[in-house]
Formats: C-alpha cells, structure tokens, sequence
C-alpha cells in the first residue's frame, strides 16, 4: 500500500431495535429489544417475569399499535386477564379488537402439567404462526420456558423444538420474549441450561434478599450485535402501570449552573452562604436530633413562599398536622400557604413503600406540582428501608432528577449521636451536594447550646465559623461565633485560655 492510499473501512452493522416501552427499558437497553430476535427473561419466582412478558405486549398494543401473542404454559388465559388487569391493561377488549391473541398451552383447571415424554410441540408452533399472521402481529410471548421441559421432558428434544421456535421468529420477522426460571440469583441463567443458547439476548431479573429486605434488579446480560448498558439496574412493579426501571447510567453531567441566588429563609445564614443559596443547588442539613433541621426546612419553604415560588415538601418522619403546628409555633404560617396552591405537603411512612416506589412516587409529585424549592426529611428515615447500594442509587436518582429540574432542594439527615459523628447518609450524598450546613450541639459551662457552620458550599466563598444560634418563637436566630472553644464538629471540646489564644494568636502574625 503507497501513502496515498487509504484503507477501506467495512461499514458497521447496526442491529435495528424495537422500543419495549417499558419505563425505563428502553435507556438501559439502549433503544429497546433488538427486532425479529429472540430475548431470554429469566429469573427466579417471583422475580416479575410474567409482568415482563405480558408489559411487552401491552405497551406495543397502547404506545405503538403493535398487535402481539402471547403463548402461555401455566396461567390460564382467564387468571392472567385478571392479574394484569390491576395494572390497568384491558386484555379482553384487545382480545375482541384482535390486538392480544392468546395461545392457550396451559393446564386444564386442577390439574398439574405431567411428563409425557411424547409432547409435540409441532402443532402449537403452527397455532402460533398462524396467529402472529392473521393478525399481523409484531411482538410475542412465550411464558415460560420452564413448563415446556415439565412436560415434554426430554432435554434434546426440548432444545431442537426450541430452535424450530427461534427459526420461526426470524421467518415471520416478530419480536419475541421468552421466559424461564431460575433456581438461584446468582448461578445458572435458567434451570435447564439450554435455554439460554436457544435465544439471541439474555435479561435476567434479580429480587434479591438483603438482610430483610428486598430489592428487585434487572441485568441485560447479552445482546447479540448491538450494545446495551452493562450492570445491574434497580426497579419496581407499581399498581396500575407495573415494571418501572430506574436507569442510573442514563444520568448524565449535563445540566446547566445557575448563578441566581435564592434566599434560605434565615437572613443571617444567607450572608454566611455568601448571598444565599445557589438557584439549582442541593444542601444537605446534618444535625443530631432536636438540633433544628425540620425547623431550616420550615424556613427554607417560607422563605420561598415570600419570593413568590411554588415549594414542595416530603416528610418522613412527622405527620402534617405536626408540621403545621410546628411551623406555626416559628412564625410560619403553612396553612395560608397552602390554601393559596403555593405549598404541597406529602407525608408517608419509609416503610409503607420500597425506595424505588417511593422515588418513582417522589418524581410523579415533582412533575405535577412543578415546585421551585423541594425538601425531604429526612433522608435518614429512608436510608431505614433500603440496603445500603439501593439507597445510594436512590439520593443520585433523585438528586439528578431535581438538579435537572433546575429546582433547589433540601436534605436533612441526622447524625447517630447527639454531640455529632458521620451518619451513613452522609457518606452517601456528600460528595453530590453543593452545600452542607452542619448543626451541632455544644456544651458550655454546664449549658448545652447550639451550633451552626457552612461546612461547604460549592462555586462560592463561605463564612468558616461555628455561629451559636437560638429558637424562639419567631424562628432561628445565628448570633456570634463560638470563641475559646476547639473540636465542637468532632464532638470532644476543649477550652482554651485567654493566654493560649493570645501566644497562637502572635505565632501567626510572625
């Protein structure tokens, strides 16, 4: 080859992919499910396979006017109208539109699938294909894998009609999903060992026990020819909508700073902010208990209010009938605020929910109500609920979502001792938020008081001292720094004398 030439690149191949319309899918796939392939969903009992399944085929009817079949081996066709009718999907008027076709492979009543060892699945195919052709559908189901070799039996001849399966799929150019069960989280990808070789793409969902609690994740596994995003992904099965994935990896550093301030609602802390808060910022309130955080919040949310925005409110941990008497024992008058449509105030219980149903809840409400100001408290409430990697997952969902809302939020989390220390909510969001304020309480002569500093704040100078601060029934009150005091952030004081001070003092003017 001379200089002058120039190698021939082969062009590359993209696989055309066919979005599944399930929330949140589609990012983690990158697009969707590659089209007129076949896509292996394993997982273990209870894992949502059959919400899965059944979610492909009713989001292709309702989104994009795909028709679909759907091959059951176990549910009969009447429990699944059922079941799935909680989320919302009308199975039976689809059916009568000839949108939903079921091939009926199922069990009679009462009676348990038996090993034939003669089962032939020649003549469900030819159902099948007639059903995907007259009427034209675009996407099937096969619920699930596992029942075929129940009662077939035979592995070898399991896997050859298997491929007869996929070779029809490519032949009548339809989407298809096929489902099989796992034994194990983390092992085999299907019971059998086969079914994984029979189709083109590999899911697999996880519902994870940790401790005692439990946490349902997606991986794509394989996809063949094409691209996908790589690791595990949390989601949730929600009434009237079903699976929802949270796409951590769809997040991206995009979102634009906003050199605006906008006031805390503490005058005195605005200057120690160097003018305020940042107009997208995130602060986390850090303080033991009874230290004044919900109070921050209190203001934070007048203070918006006084500027004319709409503020949003998500308590954790106190009823709203306690939130308002609270608020108005400070001088907050919430009740007006929100009888005039500027105040939303959302209570729940950490435990009524999982924190992916909790953060999808959070979002809806966000959408809605489109606040200016947003707060949760506290963090620490939900951090109860949740495994450690799952709460993480769920303060840089939701951080994301407001910074990208261009909204500014308030976090509180409490510390685990009442002098201070580092909580684990802490560790989790710190190094994402653009401001901390730590609350602390301080003993001096026998008399416990308070204090505040601005431990961070991000693109601008801060006041660095510890400010002693009071509440009264107008609110807080951050007076003079504390003076003639060391460790009050770690939580082991020590005093030092007038004399000490003045010798240090000369030292650093030398």
């Amino acid at each position: 080859m001379s200089n002058n030439d120039t190698p021939v690149m082969e062009p590359q191949q993209w696989v055309e992919k066919l979005k599944t319309g399930i929330a949140g899918f589609d990012l983690v796939a990158e697009g969707g499910l590659p089209k007129s392939a076949t896509t292996l969903v394993a997982g273990t009992a209870g894992s949502a396979k059959t919400v899965f399944a059944c979610q492909f085929l009713a989001k292709g009817i309702m989104e994009f006017g795909e028709a679909g079949v759907f091959v059951t081996f176990e549910e009969s066709p009447k429990a699944l109208r059922k079941h799935m009718g909680s989320f919302g999907w009308n199975i039976e008027e689809w059916e009568e539109e000839g949108k939903w076709v079921f091939v009926d492979a199922s069990p009679p009543p009462g009676e348990k699938p038996m090993v034939t060892g003669e089962y032939d699945l020649g003549a469900l195919i030819a159902r099948t294909e007639y059903a995907i052709r007259k009427n034209h559908a675009q996407r099937l189901s096969i619920d699930s894998l596992g029942a075929i070799f129940t009662q077939i039996g035979d592995v070898a001849t399991v896997r050859g009609d298997l491929f007869r399966i996929a070779s029809a799929v490519k032949e009548l150019e339809v989407t298809a999903l096929l489902t099989a069960e796992r034994t194990k989280e983390y092992g085999d990808i299907a019971r059998y060992g086969v079914e994984e070789f029979v189709a083109d793409n590999v899911i697999i969902l996880r519902n994870i026990l940790d401790g005692e609690k439990r946490r349902r994740t997606l991986e794509i596994l394989k996809f063949r020819g094409t691209t996908h995003q790589k690791g595990e992904y949390p989601f949730t099965v929600l009434p009237g909508e079903g699976i929802e994935v949270i796409p951590l990896s769809a997040m991206e550093l995009t979102q634009k700073s906003s050199n605006i301030r906008i006031s805390s609602g503490i005058e005195e802390l605005d200057r120690m902010c160097g003018g305020g808060f940042f107009r997208d910022s995130v602060i986390l309130v850090s303080g033991a208990t009874g230290t004044g955080k919900t109070l921050v919040v209190t203001q934070f949310m007048g203070g918006g209010v006084e500027y004319g925005e709409r503020c949003l409110l998500f308590a954790f941990e106190e009823s709203q009938e306690q939130l308002f008497r609270n608020a108005t024992g400070w001088g907050v008058d919430f009740e007006t605020m929100k009888a005039q449509g500027q105040l939303r105030v959302v209570c729940r219980y950490p435990e009524a929910a999982g924190l992916e149903d909790h953060l999808i809840k959070m979002k809806e409400i966000i959408q809605k109500f489109r606040p200016n100001r947003v707060a949760v408290d506290s963090l620490s409430a939900l951090e109860r609920v949740s495994t450690e990697k799952g709460f993480r997952e769920f303060v840089i969902s939701l951080t994301s979502f407001i910074k990208y809302k261009k909204i500014a939020g308030l976090f509180t989390s409490t510390t685990p001792t009442l002098l201070g220390g580092s909580s684990v909510t802490e560790s989790h969001i710190s190094t994402i938020t653009d401001s901390i304020i730590l609350l602390r309480y301080v003993e001096m002569y026998g008399e416990m008081q308070r204090g505040l500093t601005v431990l961070k704040m991000r693109g601008s100078m801060h006041e660095k001292d510890i400010r002693e601060f009071t509440i009264d029934g107008k609110g807080m009150h951050i007076g003079k720094p504390f003076r003639n005091v060391t460790g009050i952030l770690s939580g082991h004081f020590t005093y030092m004398a007038s004399g000490e001070l003045d010798r240090l003092s000369r030292l650093f003017e030398e």
